[in-house]
């Protein structure tokens, strides 16, 4: 089985390399490494999987033509690039596909719009149009909870309407949905979108909130409290993450429907300040608040209905908080020399 991970020096796109790596499937990452942050910690990541900083940085186009036979195989690739992304296929036999590649971020988005329409949009037409040429048996992609948007409605159901995004990055996760549906519909492709509820974990992004809170905590700077801390999250640990994504990416072709769309969520909602004293407790330090009101995009509260993920894959992300955030400071410490 060869499987293509598109994303894969990102956060959860690392684990999800490795845990397939783990179980002898072959591994086609792809990544463009932008500098959205910190591109070290990309390479740290992709030297995790064995690729060097200096092999990854040297990679042209013709190495496109060397993605043949290895366990787990790097390839520095936008997925705008309607010209080269469809070698990566030729001769591959890719039986199925993640996509966990697209520029990220709530806040960023209203800064940048455009790139959230070049990776997440433009980037998710060229590789739904690779995987219906080239057979793939089953594209599943990252969506997220920020669909939801202002949803009032506890806990979020993908039953739910999701047709009012408050964000740039809301809506193309939204678009991705409504092209893979089409695709599906009319191409007979098997499509599987995933909501992300607020991932977190080791190797996590410098602008998620427990990353943000452990290194201003840790270098003595306040931490940013939005919403006065009256905020809810549903809290996911990225192994619960990988797990469902893995089970989903390997089910038989026959037991799985055309088109679904998935919650992954802890199905627990968690205050924002319960969160915080976690993240206290682990470093050892109380944390020096800046209390700030609601920024634009963000929402209040989030919280993951999974009876379908429970239904369709006996599977229900489980990690509590204090076990995933002492996790994270563990790896923030040793990564960084604290």
């Amino acid at each position: 089985m060869k499987i293509l991970v598109t994303g894969a020096a990102g956060f959860i796109g690392y684990h999800l390399c490795e845990a397939l790596l783990r179980r002898n499937i072959e591994v086609i990452g792809l990544d463009n490494i932008n500098d959205y942050y910190d591109v070290n910690l990309k390479y740290a990541r992709l030297n995790e999987l064995g690729i060097d900083r200096e092999s990854a940085e040297k990679w042209n186009k013709k190495s496109i033509s060397d993605i043949h036979g290895n366990k787990f195989t790097f390839v520095r690739l936008k997925l705008e690039d309607r010209e080269e992304l469809p070698n990566i296929f030729k001769n591959t036999n890719i039986v199925a596909v993640c996509n966990l590649a697209a520029q990220a971020g709530v806040r960023y988005s209203l800064e940048n719009p455009e790139s959230y329409i070049d990776s997440n949009i433009v980037g998710f037409l060229n590789l739904l149009e690779c995987c219906r040429h080239n057979k793939v048996e089953h594209l599943v992609y990252a969506s997220s909870s920020s669909v939801y948007g202002l949803n009032e409605k506890i806990p979020f159901s993908t039953e739910d309407s999701v047709d009012n995004p408050i964000s740039i990055y809301a809506a193309s996760k939204k678009s991705n949905e409504l092209m893979a549906h089409t695709y599906s519909h009319l191409f007979g492709m098997a499509t599987t979108g995933l909501r992300f509820f607020t991932v977190y974990g080791p190797w996590g992004r410098p602008d998620m909130a427990l990353f943000l809170f452990t290194d201003a905590i840790l270098n003595n700077r306040p931490i940013k409290v939005f919403n006065h801390g009256k905020m809810e999250r549903d809290f996911t640990y990225v192994d619960d993450i990988v797990e469902g994504v893995v089970r989903i990416l390997t089910k038989s072709t026959n037991d799985r429907d055309l088109y679904k769309v998935y919650n992954i969520g802890n199905n627990n909602c968690v205050k924002l300040n319960d969160f915080i004293e976690a993240i206290e407790e682990q470093v050892g330090k109380n944390a020096e608040k800046e209390m700030l009101p609601m920024q634009p995009g963000d929402v209040k509260r989030t919280w993951a209905d999974v009876e379908s993920l429970i239904r369709d894959y006996n599977y229900h992300p489980d990690t509590k908080i204090k076990n995933g955030v002492k996790e994270f400071v563990d790896w923030y410490k040793n990564y960084y020399n604290v």
